[in-house]
């Protein structure tokens, strides 16, 4: 395949639904300038326990910990509910799982400390605008009264398939797999910068003409972020003490991981990228 592009659009010969390349973009997914951005906040994650670090500070604890490194967070990250087609305006609390897109909601309050919120980074409370995976996370989070229920003040969203990318998610995923069997470095690059520039660009970026989709830019942005909230999650479930959580991939735990995750360069497994001592020399 010469680019990711020509595997997309093999992928899509003889799919279920005829996805739009070209919607019209809603204003909110519009960038403010030319290297600004728009109103979508992706939930990023930047978390750390202030209070172990408190108390590591003074001396009251130490741990080992270990950063983990979850693969292909992007690659797995294709596997979302994208909306279809034009993204239609509604208003009101309802949220209809058979549809896709952002929406502006009251983020209900987070009340666990020991896990960080799928909103992620966000510090400055009020209404936001999320993507669907984000949304979903946090109806999730509130099922299991981590937090509040969000509140959905208004939406733009489209009918929605979860499949839209799975073909061409399986066929990365078994050429990275094979590659890796053979360690055959140069096509695992190369399998990379495909899912890579995919994500990159189906936004309003000038790389790309073939498509201009910034919400499912966003919403796979958004789904590897949440992929790695439901990691912590699972780690804090069964017994982990969960340290941080930054960027796309990295989770940072201490007790026995590997009880917890299989480690390896699978799509889903986990490995070690370092370890420290929590109270030590950090």
């Amino acid at each position: 395949m010469p680019d990711v592009m020509k595997l997309f659009a093999a992928s899509r010969v003889g799919g279920r639904y005829e996805h739009s390349e070209f919607p019209p973009t809603a204003d909110i997914l519009r960038k403010r300038s030319q290297k600004g951005a728009d109103e979508i906040w992706e939930g990023r994650p930047k978390w750390r326990s202030t209070d172990l670090h408190r108390a590591a500070r003074a001396g009251h604890i130490t741990m080992d910990v270990t950063a983990l490194d979850m693969n292909a967070a992007y690659l797995s990250a294709l596997k979302t509910w994208l909306p279809i087609g034009k993204l239609v305006h509604s208003e009101g609390n309802h949220h209809d799982p058979k549809r896709s897109g952002v929406h502006l909601v009251d983020p209900g309050e987070w009340s666990t400390p020991d896990l960080p919120s799928p909103l992620g980074a966000r510090q400055q409370p009020g209404p936001l605008w999320i993507t669907e995976p984000t949304l979903r996370a946090l109806i999730r989070c509130a099922k299991m009264d981590l937090c509040n229920a969000p509140k959905i003040m208004e939406s733009w969203t489209s009918g929605a398939s979860e499949g839209l990318l799975e073909k061409m998610r399986r066929a990365l995923a078994t050429v990275r797999d094979e590659a890796i069997a053979n360690n055959d470095s140069v096509t695992t690059e190369y399998i990379k910068s495909m899912y890579s520039k995919f994500v990159s660009t189906i936004g309003e970026s000038a790389a790309n003409r073939e498509i201009r989709r910034p919400d499912w830019m966003h919403t796979i942005r958004s789904q590897a972020f949440v992929n790695l909230w439901l990691k912590a999650h699972k780690a804090h479930k069964a017994g982990l003490t969960v340290v941080q959580m930054s960027g796309t991939d990295e989770l940072h735990v201490s007790g026995a991981w590997r009880e917890v995750f299989p480690e390896g360069r699978g799509l889903s497994q986990v490995k070690a990228k370092n370890v420290y001592t929590l109270g030590g020399n950090e």
